[in-house]
Order: C-alpha cells, then structure tokens, then sequence
C-alpha cells in the first residue's frame, strides 16, 4: 500500500514497544522495517487532500481512546501485538473510515471495518523458526497502555507524514 494511516503512541508506550523490539533483536528475529510504533486504521493507493482535509476535520471531533495492547498473536510470517476491542476503539475506527468511504484509491481490505484486527506490528517476514524463537522471546508479554499522540498520513514509499491530529498540540 502506497498511503495508511497511523495512530501514533505516547514516549511510554513508544519506549515500551521498543524494547520489545529489542528484546527480539537479542533473540536473532528481525524487527519490523518501520519507524514508529504505531497502529493502522487505513490503508490505500492513495488518500488525497480533500480526503485529508475532511479526515482531519471529523478526528477533531473524535474522542480518541487509549489502546490496550495485550496478546501476541502471528499471521502471515508477522509476530503482532494485537489492541483489546472495545466499542470506542471501533467508533472511531468506523467514524474514520465513513470518511474514507468512496474517497480513497484502492483501499485495503485487511482495515475495513470488520476485517480490522487493531495491532502493533513487532517483526515481520519471519520463517517458522524466527516465529518460535520471537514468541518465546516475548512470552509472556504483559499490557501496554497506549495513549495516541498523534495521528498521521504516511506515504509508504518516501516516508513523508501528513500530520492530521496531534493531540499533545490540541490541534
């Protein structure tokens, strides 16, 4: 996917993720090529601005809740921290994707609602055995509360980030 949209986490939840991504460094599995511990809402082709704009606009009306990051869980060769689900969780899941609606390019459907499984992605493209050595690296895990601080357009291929809401700005 070329665009997705992320819900960054707190300097603690941040710290809290990283060292579990050290922890699996240590342990010889390779962490995730991304930046940023982060949970997806959307991805797609692309979200143009108008798009953004009407994004932006409806999030600040949002009250945006804490996560609970609570199993490790594995699909598809990616050892994940999945998020508890409540119904907050999935109003503004859903409320951002009334938004998306009809208005992205090619959106992916692993983050429609329903399909959605809320999660921070700890290592990915593991073989079976990078799987096994992970999950015993981590287990047990324990529950990361996760304030978001921020919530972003990222394009996949540059990395340039479109700041849609910072909630420690207020903006």
């Amino acid at each position: 996917m070329a665009q997705t949209l992320e819900f960054f986490f707190d300097g603690e939840a941040d710290a809290a993720v990283r060292g579990l991504w050290r922890r699996l460094s240590e342990a010889g599995v390779p962490g995730p090529a991304r930046r940023r511990p982060h949970v997806m809402f959307a991805a797609a082709q692309s979200i143009p601005a108008a798009t953004r704009k009407a994004l932006r606009e409806d999030l600040r009306l949002l009250s945006i809740p804490a996560l609970w990051l609570s199993t490790l869980a594995a699909f598809d060769g990616t050892l994940v921290l999945t998020a508890v689900v409540d119904t907050e969780l999935l109003a503004v899941h859903s409320a951002v994707h009334d938004v998306l609606a009809k208005r992205v390019k090619q959106p992916a459907a692993y983050y429609l609602p329903g399909s959605w499984v809320p999660h921070c992605t700890l290592a990915e493209g593991l073989e079976p055995a990078q799987m096994t050595t992970g999950f015993a690296a981590l287990y047990p895990v324990g529950s990361i509360r996760a304030s978001i601080t921020e919530i972003v357009v990222v394009d996949t291929q540059t990395g340039e980030a479109d700041v849609l809401r910072d909630l420690l700005e207020g903006t």
